[in-house]
């Protein structure tokens, strides 16, 4: 007899914490998870988190949080998505899409505008297929100990409201990148 499988998309839950262990139950415990220990950059943790489980083990997760910045001088506040991961198992199979738009309608209620993410480069056709727009401006971080530098990785954004522009002019992270 044939099994029966459900064709229903996998449910996505927020997460009360994300924690190192479960970062290495989606993406073991090498020493570069996410390929960008080679930028030599200190990162933000998320405050909101979302999962998607399969057999009882966390195979997606993408974080939120609301970060200052400024764009062309003018001072406001984007959310911040960063920590997507996909357990190497399961990528391709549309994963990615679900978590991170279910963190997004979430950034919606969260006040910002837009949306922000930095992502390793081959990365940037996956994120433009679900809508997101690479900026063609450098962005300044912060680093530990005051420093500034310019974000070495593309930039993405997304509106969180119709109608939302993201304003011309320089970008600036009022914190360490996320």
């Amino acid at each position: 007899m044939p099994e029966n499988r459900s064709s229903a998309a996998p449910a996505v839950l927020r997460l009360p914490q994300y924690t190192k262990a479960d970062q290495e139950e989606i993406l073991g415990n090498g020493d570069d998870p996410f390929g960008v220990a080679s930028t030599g950059l200190t990162w933000l943790p998320k405050e909101e988190h979302f999962g998607i489980r399969h057999e009882g083990r966390l195979v997606a997760h993408t974080g939120l949080l609301r970060l200052p910045v400024s764009i062309g001088g003018t001072k406001t506040e984007v959310v911040g998505v960063g920590g997507v991961a996909v357990a190497p198992g399961m990528q391709g199979q549309g994963l990615a899409r679900l978590v991170v738009t279910a963190a997004l309608e979430h950034a919606r209620t969260m006040g910002p505008q837009h949306a922000l993410l930095f992502c390793r480069p081959p990365l940037v056709p996956l994120y433009q297929r679900l809508g997101w727009h690479p900026l063609d401006k450098d962005v300044i971080v912060e680093q530990p100990a005051g420093r500034l530098v310019t974000m070495p990785l593309p930039t993405m954004v997304t509106p969180l409201r119709n109608g939302a522009r993201w304003p011309s002019g320089p970008v600036r992270l009022f914190s360490l990148p996320m």
